[in-house]
């Protein structure tokens, strides 16, 4: 979902952070972070590469030689790199949100479609993204996205809507851990206008009539994920408007005309992974602090205890064997994320598409996955019951999608099965949407003028270059060089698209 290497967009960049964090060498990072792509094919550096750019920094050599070397030197440190793997990746999605939460809130950015809000208060995005946007965080070209980071440590916040019509419309409700735990929207609670509560854990009280209550949240600070519908440039006003009376209200001022809510942005720095090799440990164990884990996660976090992690825990006490081998440990985690994203094996493939399984948005316990694919992979991800995303990486005959002309074809009565709509999506290697000379980053059932087979089926022609007026409606453009996926978006699915009974057909390649 919903950033590039300038400025302030948060979500590249929080990859790139990582990874300098993880090897502990601030500039002279191991993982290069030009793209996940990049770092799925080279996850690893050379020996004599690793031992230029980590000699300069004793700590963060003795952390990564035994990898280099095959020989283990102290215990500890080699304890501290197996279970520093586990903890990183089971604090990951913390890590990043407490970064994200940063960005977002107190660093004004450079571009309109990067976040930038008080707490408790809305961000709303004012066009749709297009090729000029480069922060590869695979965007959808089809929603107006509004975020806003959540206090709700002291009282609930009320969530307003107006009327929203005939016009699909989602707030997902995000915890800290990247699970989602409840929606407000047009399928979880319709379109007429509404007042919802936000509630943290731990709180009981009344709430005003005619408010509804939602979920308790797992964690005491939440992210609200809105997406609203756009039918096209010409719609954007329409969809302004309605965003402007989206409302966040604090319980103890709801229903108070004249009443403003004060502006924000004291949330906790995450350490300058940049400036400290250890950053990203200190970074997870105050987030632990601020956000307790589920109380059937005591038992890892005991384990994870005995190297400094855990809840308000100090990683500096540590002995120094220990916090070598967390640098190294996190030095491994951050492409092993990567890889564990674009290996596909999070899904079932079926005619080339990747299937998401039926947990996702609800990974939980699985952390690697939660990690990865609800974290890493654009900060949160939908339930199948708001939104099924098919990825294809390869055509039908299992080869990698690249410079060439492909096909989409669905036969008459096969189209995609929603209730709202659905979109495909093309991105090139760095998962940005790709340049073309008509401007179009997708294609669907909202396209204007999708010409239909003489059979009543759709064929969509994905290609560099045009397949010639009669067939330019049809057209999704694709790169003239590299590799390319494309993304399967569809809103509010049939039964039959979540238990993956439906099948899209194969991308079949024409020359």
């Amino acid at each position: 979902m919903a950033s590039s290497g300038t400025g302030h967009r948060p979500m590249q960049r929080l990859r790139h952070g990582l990874g300098e964090a993880a090897t502990g060498i601030g500039q002279a990072a191991a993982v290069s972070g030009k793209a996940t792509a990049a770092a799925v094919r080279h996850p690893g550096q050379t020996i004599d590469r690793a031992k230029k750019m980590t000699r300069a920094v004793p700590v963060a050599w003795h952390s990564v030689k035994p990898t280099l070397t095959g020989r283990p030197g102290d215990w500890r440190r080699e304890y501290a790199y197996t279970l520093g793997e586990q903890a990183f990746v089971y604090g990951f999605p913390y890590i990043y949100n407490a970064v994200l939460r940063h960005r977002w809130v107190t660093q004004k950015p450079e571009t309109e479609t990067t976040p930038y809000a008080p707490v408790n208060h809305f961000w709303h995005a004012s066009r749709l993204w297009d090729a000029s946007d480069r922060e590869g965080v695979s965007p959808n070209n089809d929603t107006l996205y509004s975020w806003a980071w959540v206090d709700l440590r002291e009282e609930p916040l009320i969530l307003s809507h107006p009327d929203m019509g005939n016009r699909y419309f989602t707030f997902e409700l995000v915890a800290f851990t990247s699970d989602n735990y409840d929606y407000v929207g047009m399928r979880a609670t319709g379109s007429k206008a509404g007042d919802f509560a936000l509630i943290g854990p731990g709180w009981t009280g009344d709430l005003p009539q005619g408010v509804r209550r939602t979920a308790t949240a797992p964690t005491p600070w939440v992210l609200v994920v809105g997406r609203t519908l756009v039918e096209g440039e010409h719609d954007l006003a329409a969809v302004h408007a309605l965003q402007q009376q989206y409302r966040l209200t604090p319980l103890h001022l709801f229903g108070k005309e004249s009443a403003t809510l004060p502006e924000r942005r004291d949330v906790p720095v995450p350490a300058d992974p940049a400036k400290d090799p250890l950053g990203p440990w200190k970074t997870l164990n105050a987030v632990l602090a601020e956000n307790p884990p589920p109380k059937h996660h005591d038992v890892l976090l005991r384990q994870f205890a005995e190297i400094g992690i855990g809840p308000g825990l100090d990683v500096e006490a540590q002995p120094e064997p220990v916090k070598e081998g967390l640098i190294r440990a996190a030095t491994a985690a951050v492409p092993m994320l990567e890889q564990q994203l674009l290996s596909g094996q999070w899904g079932e493939l079926i005619n080339g598409w990747r299937y998401p399984p039926p947990q996702i948005g609800h990974l939980g316990d699985d952390f690697l996955r939660r990690a990865a694919e609800q974290s890493l992979v654009g900060v949160a991800i939908n339930d199948p019951e708001e939104a099924v995303y098919l990825a294809a990486f390869t055509d039908g005959a299992g080869e990698t999608l690249a410079a060439g002309d492909y096909e989409l074809h669905y036969e008459a009565g096969t189209l995609p099965p929603v209730s709202a709509f659905w979109s495909l999506t093309a991105y090139d290697e760095d998962r940005n949407l790709i340049p073309n000379p008509i401007d179009r980053y997708s294609i669907g059932d909202r396209t204007q003028g999708l010409v239909r087979d003489a059979d009543g089926g759709l064929t969509l022609y994905l290609r560099p270059d045009s397949p010639g007026p009669a067939r330019e409606p049809n057209w999704l453009p694709t790169p003239r060089q590299g590799v390319w996926y494309v993304a399967l978006r569809m809103y509010l699915p049939k039964p039959e698209v979540i238990d993956a009974q439906w099948h899209s057909p194969p991308i079949t390649r024409v020359g």
